[in-house]
């Protein structure tokens, strides 16, 4: 890749006259040595499946092996139809798409992991909710997926994206920041805007931890998804207002790695600390482990 970091991505981009999802599809070419034809149709078959996750987990179709969760993402949906939910029908809407997406991994369905497993539901709910709410062709959110992999890939070379690694700032926040930055670009913003979007949702995630309950990524994974989707379009929409992250999106990230560096083990996905180790958290982790040992 001719970038190593988001500044360098605005460069080639203002050089180019390129957006950066533009860009990510020229260089992951020459990366692979794939036409851009067929790079393209890789990704608009992830789409695909992203949009067919949305829809089971929404429609209740799967239900997680240990019982634990379930049904959440059809619950926010049915309460959207019954009224004006706080948040406002889009915002709810990329809420139980989220959601909708992490209950199909925790049922080991099928998902992309967008960049994680535990994080697979942020970019399909925020952009499946916002094709059906501007109409947007299946070719532009393809275009904005490689928004978002160009990001995810200045994240993850630089930083974390591993939960096991740098806690779940760097599943779900990455995840937030490359959801924002994409969206920013589906709807017309720079690519300078589009960054600025990525610091801004990576500032609100610093230092959240992994703490999966019995070691599952279902609690609290699952509504860390609805609530990461939520952030990604307030982040999106700050940016294209105008508002700057002051501290450049580079230097948040080297962030996240002197944090995520410095984070306990027992907060980085082991299950030993957090929630996990709450009385109540303790009392699920046996009463599974029971159950597997009948």
């Amino acid at each position: 890749m001719r970038f190593a970091n988001l500044e360098q991505l605005i460069r080639l981009c203002e050089q180019e006259a390129a957006t950066i999802g533009q860009l990510m599809v020229t260089e992951q070419a020459a990366e692979t040595g794939k036409t851009e034809q067929q790079i393209v149709q890789q990704m608009t078959a992830y789409y695909e499946v992203m949009k067919e996750a949305v829809q089971k987990g929404i429609q209740g179709e799967m239900q997680p092996r240990s019982g634990l969760t379930g049904g959440d993402a059809g619950r926010v949906h049915s309460y959207l139809q019954q009224g004006m939910p706080s948040l406002g029908e889009e915002a709810c809407t990329a809420m139980a798409y989220a959601l909708a997406v992490s209950e199909v991994n925790a049922s080991m369905g099928r998902i992309i992991a967008t960049p994680t497993a535990g994080s697979c539901g942020i970019i399909p709910g925020v952009f499946v909710s916002s094709q059906e709410r501007f109409g947007w062709s299946d070719e532009h959110m393809v275009q904005g997926l490689f928004s978002a992999g160009a990001i995810g890939y200045v994240i993850a070379n630089n930083s974390f994206v591993s939960g096991a690694e740098g806690g779940c700032q760097a599943e779900v926040g990455s995840a937030i920041g490359m959801a924002a930055g994409a969206l920013v670009e589906l709807r017309g913003g720079t690519a300078e805007q589009a960054v600025h979007a990525v610091g801004l949702a990576l500032k609100n995630s610093l230092g959240l931890i992994c703490d999966p309950v019995a070691g599952l990524v279902e609690i609290p994974c699952i509504v860390r998804n609805g609530f990461g989707a939520v952030t990604a379009m307030a982040a999106a929409d700050m940016a294209l207002a105008g508002i700057r992250s002051v501290i450049p999106s580079d230097e948040v990230i080297d962030v996240m790695l002197e944090v995520g560096s410095m984070m306990p083990e027992k907060h980085r996905e082991t299950a030993l600390g957090g929630l996990a180790q709450t009385p109540t958290g303790k009392k699920i982790m046996k009463e599974l482990y029971e159950k597997e040992e009948r």
